[in-house]
């Protein structure tokens, strides 16, 4: 595994800014999140991220003592905090801010998309030593806080701003999930100006709508059912299953994030717990394989400035033992399980570790 510790490796290179205006690409709307917790009591949180172009990734370890400096609407500097705890996780587009990742204290963050229904605070500049951007919320959580408690308590102390990602051109809508080592989970958003906190109490994660309406959205599957529906007699004649899974029949099966929301649900709540972190980190992996995009199975009819297919694909997906402190991966190019153990790393050291994620897929001859 190639690190290398520079803080150059975290600002958006010139390649990136040109690649992404010449793009002008559309935000991701698929990702995917779920949280398992084994019969030892460890907590898995994990998830897929969508995107329709390489987002350039690494995984990022960052120390405790790093220096941080919001981003406001105007330019101007805003929240400053050093960092806490250490913590590790991915990124994208070069930035130095975590989009997923857990820290040492077993704390677990994660940005998901929100389109159409995201709306941060109307921004005042009086207020801009508290103000930070959507994509440094997630590095913010991690590096100050140790429980989902004491998020709750803090979120409403600092000011999301809608601040235009330049490359993008737009102000990316996001909310956000926490998971602790405890089992406790809370989803973030804003919407209209206003700041809600809700206790997801499943765990489960997907995009928009807001996650009040998924939670009654659920109310419309009550029929669903991992036991296998009985045979019944129609006429005097008895009819039998064809097979395996009658009891799951009318689950949604489409790529929207209301029909993943209640696959999501169905699936991380009926698998049988693991013993183990490590065990129930490959039960959460074969669980979002069901999540998986392939390219071009999810697409906008409409093609880029270039005639391109503007066609989302799962860039990567992760899983973080919140016991271990240990980050898993997988990429679309690359379906091996690789990790990067938190507690291994120099958690003092003077700068971010940047870890690459790039690399084939390597198949693995049997042939005597």
């Amino acid at each position: 595994m190639n690190a290398t510790n520079t803080s150059r490796a975290f600002y958006v290179s010139y390649i990136a800014i040109v690649l992404f205006s010449l793009l002008f690409v559309k935000i991701a709307k698929a990702c995917t999140g779920i949280r398992l917790i084994a019969s030892d009591g460890t907590v898995v949180y994990a998830r897929t991220l969508e995107f329709n172009v390489d987002l350039d990734s690494d995984v990022l370890v960052v120390p405790r003592g790093y220096s941080r400096t919001g981003t406001t609407p105007d330019g101007d500097n805003g929240l400053k905090w050093v960092s806490r705890y250490a913590s590790v996780g991915a990124n994208g587009v070069g930035l130095p801010f975590l989009f997923d990742g857990v820290n040492e204290k077993g704390l677990a963050a994660g940005l998901f998309y929100f389109p159409t229904t995201a709306g941060y605070r109307k921004y005042d500049a009086t207020e801009a030593s508290r103000t930070i951007a959507p994509w440094q919320v997630g590095s913010w959580i991690l590096e100050n806080f140790a429980t989902v408690e004491e998020v709750k308590q803090n979120i409403a102390n600092v000011a999301v701003a809608e601040v235009v990602f330049k490359q993008w051109g737009i102000a990316p809508p996001v909310h956000y999930v926490v998971h602790d080592a405890s089992g406790k989970s809370i989803v973030i958003e804003y919407v209209a100006g206003k700041l809600h906190v809700y206790d997801n109490v499943i765990g489960v994660m997907t995009n928009s709508p807001t996650f009040d309406w998924h939670m009654t959205n659920l109310r419309n599957y009550l029929n669903l059912s991992v036991v296998n529906a009985p045979s019944v007699e129609v006429g005097g004649v008895r009819l039998t299953a064809l097979g395996q899974g009658t009891g799951m029949l009318g689950i949604p099966g489409d790529f929207t994030p209301p029909s993943r929301f209640v696959r999501a649900v169905a699936y991380s709540t009926s698998v049988q717990p693991s013993r183990t972190g490590a065990e129930e980190v490959l039960e959460a992996f074969h669980i979002l394989n069901n999540f998986d995009i392939p390219e071009g199975a999810a697409r906008e009819k409409q093609t880029d400035a270039h005639g391109n297919i503007i066609s989302d694909r799962t860039i990567w997906t992760s899983a973080s033992d919140l016991k271990a402190r240990r980050y898993y991966f997988r990429t679309y190019e690359n379906s091996q399980i690789r990790s990067v153990d938190l507690m291994s790393m120099p958690l003092d050291a003077k700068a971010i570790t940047s870890i690459s994620m790039k690399g084939a897929e390597v198949i693995r001859s049997l042939n005597p």
